[in-house]
């Protein structure tokens, strides 16, 4: 059922990595944290399936499909890290081990990005190494999968 194929969602805003506050996310864009990811999930024996979308449902359905084809997903959240449930349930849900990334420190920002519903189920976490914790993640998720 699940293959050598991770799943790497970004979530809402993560398409404007690179012009958005650059003094909060650096200057790498998507493309560059894709290409990342791509190249750690391939030394790690993995394929790589990428998607970024503003919409919940998108990362919610796209994590339904995974559990057909993808042994594991990284996703940075963005903004639906402290308000979603249901992107929560969805990755419960499938039963896939999943890392959660943030490309900022989340911890020095604002107190309302402290929180994150998806901290105690995700099996690896990784955040404010830029966008070189994709790799992190994907290099220790692969390291939990057989």
């Amino acid at each position: 059922m699940s293959g050598r194929r991770l799943l790497l969602l970004n979530g809402p805003n993560l398409n404007l990595l690179g012009t958005r506050e650059p003094e909060v996310y650096g200057s790498a864009t998507l493309a560059d944290a894709e290409r990342i990811a791509r190249d750690a999930a391939a030394a790690a024996g993995f394929d790589l399936r990428a998607l970024q979308s503003n919409h919940e449902g998108v990362l919610i359905d796209a994590i339904h499909a995974a559990r057909e084809d993808c042994a594991g997903v990284i996703i940075n959240p963005g903004g639906l890290t402290h308000t979603s449930v249901a992107l929560r349930d969805a990755l419960v849900g499938v039963s896939l081990p999943f890392a959660e990334v943030h490309v900022s420190d989340v911890y020095a920002r604002e107190e309302f990005r402290h929180f994150s519903y998806l901290h105690d189920v995700a099996a690896v976490r990784v955040i404010g190494e830029g966008v070189q914790g994709y790799a992190t993640a994907i290099a220790q998720l692969a390291a939990l999968i057989p």
